[in-house]
């Protein structure tokens, strides 16, 4: 949902329940910048449907209840458990794949895959943040997916790139390629 759409909703609706009652064409219209707006509309109402009818109002907080709510897939509750619940979870979207394809953390496409790669890569405390970074980055600096981009360049401004920091301003062999630590920028040579 874009940040005007989630504003509006969030005043508009205060409830899951406020959700599950909602005018359909109401809340469509509420939701339209967001695009898909009437199958969104329709997974929205059915989900706190549920979530009022065979959760008590609550939402749930693990993946396998969340992903049976309409319209909630593994990402979305990935989103979820780390960002409401604090729950340790990897969201993998476009750009979570893109760039850890391209840094060399994974040679998977597929997100539960590639998801299950990071995991083993990163402490469980830095897996909402190192989601939070990637998707940032993504949508800030790696505009177009060109396979022709040979360097990616992301600050190191989450405590687990301190950390790594911290460890080695040396060169590090990874996976994908030479890891360089510069002036508390993290700069990955592929190729």
């Amino acid at each position: 949902m874009s940040t005007w759409s989630l504003k509006t909703c969030s005043k508009k609706y205060r409830s899951a329940r406020a959700f599950a009652e909602a005018e359909q064409s109401e809340l469509e219209n509420d939701i339209r910048s967001t695009g898909f707006f009437r199958n969104k509309t329709k997974n929205i109402i059915a989900a706190c449907g549920d979530i009022v009818g065979k959760h008590k109002g609550k939402v749930p907080q693990t993946r396998e209840e969340l992903t049976d709510l309409p319209g909630v897939g593994r990402k979305t509750a990935n989103v979820v458990l780390a960002n409401a619940y604090g729950i340790p979870a990897v969201v993998t979207d476009t750009h979570v794949i893109r760039l850890s394809r391209l840094l060399g953390l994974s040679k998977n496409n597929d997100p539960v895959k590639l998801e299950y790669d990071l995991m083993e890569l990163f402490p469980e405390a830095d897996w909402a943040d190192l989601s939070h970074l990637l998707i940032w980055h993504g949508r800030k600096t790696c505009i177009c997916p060109s396979s022709t981009l040979l360097r990616v360049r992301i600050k190191a401004t989450l405590r687990f790139w301190q950390r790594v920091i911290t460890v080695s301003y040396a060169n590090v062999k990874g996976p994908g390629g030479d890891y360089k630590f510069i002036n508390s920028q993290l700069f990955v040579s592929l190729g």
